[in-house]
């Protein structure tokens, strides 16, 4: 058996977007390189599931925001199926966040500040690459970079049309911590079932 004070939950049954922002702030403070990295899964119309890392850019009570090229094989997806989810693991802290939900697109005005705020030579990147298509040599690559630069050399670099910001709105979150001899403690949160406001339930659940 697991030792006496082992036998609690580490897991409060709190509000789950609050107990996030402990956690995430534990991994900003104790991960060596990118804390807000997370797998992004997603599918085609038809089921066919694929899986990346990308970048956690915002997040809150509205849900969980990263930016990509919409023309981006996960762009196409989104664009054919919103159902996605979302994977944290902090090797470090020796926990992980799983949240499922649904994408929405991030508003014009949004997506315009935060293009704004990325270094120039990422913003001159995403006009150059078309990401996820074919690629016959890298120095293509590089002379679209070189190409982009100096069409906007001396002046701001916009946002390209294609490039936008996707928010995945919760409707579970299970948060993972790990115990000696795969002990492990789970708690499941999930939306109410209408789907409204910012009521959850939640459930311990067997490692």
């Amino acid at each position: 058996m697991p030792p006496m004070n082992d036998r609690a939950s580490t897991i409060p049954a709190d509000d789950p977007i609050a107990l996030f922002g402990d956690w995430f702030a534990e991994a900003e403070a104790g991960e060596p390189d990118n804390p807000n990295a997370m797998a992004l899964a997603t599918a085609t119309s038809g089921g066919a599931p694929s899986v990346r890392t990308v970048l956690l850019k915002d997040w809150g009570a509205e849900g969980f925001t990263f930016y990509t090229n919409a023309l981006s094989r996960k762009g196409m997806e989104i664009g054919q199926n919103p159902q996605a989810a979302l994977l944290f693991y902090w090797k470090s802290l020796r926990r992980q966040v799983r949240i499922e939900g649904v994408l929405t697109q991030v508003s014009d005005a949004e997506a315009d500040a935060y293009f704004a705020s990325r270094p120039r030579d990422s913003q001159l990147g995403a006009h150059a690459s078309q990401q996820s298509a074919p690629l016959d040599a890298r120095a293509t690559f590089l002379d679209r970079f070189a190409e982009v630069e100096a069409r906007y050399q001396g002046s701001e670099v916009p946002r390209p049309a294609h490039w936008t910001g996707f928010r995945l709105r919760p409707d579970f979150i299970e948060f993972w911590s790990d115990r000696p001899n795969r002990l492990h403690d789970r708690r499941l949160f999930s939306r109410r079932p209408d789907r409204t406001g910012d009521g959850w339930t939640s459930t311990l659940l067997y490692p």
